[in-house]
């Protein structure tokens, strides 16, 4: 009687890709990850955070005036008009982040979209384009967003739009150095002899193959806008009351801080926290995607 034996082919091991590399290097790095949980602990208490407070953070209560913190059931005390500064910090850190979100958002688009365009076609056309990236970045920037507000009034989606329309321009410089590289690839050759056109070359080919360096930008990016923004407020053209944003709680805390410290102390301790986390994320992801670029 013959043995019958059940063969089976040997599968060979599954290679790791180079993102999984970059996810493991990731992993690795204890202050990009802990900065990812805070970022991830802020983010969920400016969304949900005012929802459960019961002050509302444009709710005026007379007899707390300059209430210290822990005094009168509120944790972080209350500002000159008697309202809930933890209700102003969690709703100012929710427009602040959106406020980065957007205009990183459309910076990403323009600059990546800009920046792609000019590196693929290169001679004449890159050169008119990076020329006019010189003349927007010779603007100041004040100057520029004062000028956008006397035109069309001060309101928030102004404020995305002009900090947004100042931001792409670093972007486009990065993608168009990484396009200039990638264009004389070999995936980029083949992809030219098997007949795409140069939209599709650039949407299909080079635009997925910068995500890498495109992500460690964002995260430097947004706390980047976040600083714009809270200048602006700061100034008084940025976010107006009784609407709040870090920058305008730092600049009302500056105001007050003789006669309430605490006006001035949480807001910028928030906004330092964050500002960190950002940028310990994004020193993470450069040195998981590129280890060499330390």
């Amino acid at each position: 009687m013959s043995a019958m034996g059940t063969s089976t082919t040997a599968q060979p091991p599954r290679g790791r890709s180079l993102w999984d590399d970059a996810r493991a290097r990731l992993l690795r790095n204890r202050a990009a990850v802990a900065s990812a949980w805070v970022l991830a602990a802020l983010v969920l208490a400016a969304v949900i955070g005012p929802w459960l407070l019961p002050f509302g953070y444009d709710q005026v209560d007379k007899q707390a005036v300059w209430l210290p913190p822990l005094a009168g059931g509120r944790l972080l005390g209350c500002d000159a008009l008697g309202r809930d500064l933890l209700a102003r910090l969690l709703v100012g850190l929710r427009v602040s982040l959106a406020i980065g979100a957007v205009a990183t958002t459309v910076s990403l688009v323009i600059g990546v979209a800009w920046g792609a365009t000019a590196g693929y076609l290169g001679g004449k056309v890159d050169e008119l384009m990076m020329r006019l990236v010189d003349v927007l970045y010779s603007l100041p920037f004040i100057f520029f967003v004062i000028l956008l507000m006397v035109a069309f009034g001060s309101n928030i989606v102004l404020i995305f739009v002009a900090i947004g329309a100042v931001e792409w321009l670093t972007m486009s410089r990065i993608v168009r150095g990484q396009t200039l590289t990638l264009k004389h690839r070999e995936f980029v050759e083949a992809a030219r002899a098997a007949g795409l056109g140069r939209t599709a070359i650039v949407a299909r080919h080079i635009v997925p193959n910068l995500m890498g360096p495109v992500a460690v930008y964002v995260t430097l990016t947004i706390p980047a806008v976040i600083l714009a923004e809270s200048f602006l407020s700061f100034l008084g053209l940025g976010v107006q009351p009784p609407m709040a944003s870090l920058g305008v709680l730092i600049a009302q805390g500056a105001q007050d801080m003789e006669l309430a410290p605490w006006l001035l102390v949480f807001p910028s301790l928030v906004m330092v926290v964050t500002l960190m986390c950002f940028n310990f994320l994004g020193d993470g992801l450069r040195d998981a995607i590129d280890p060499k670029d330390r």
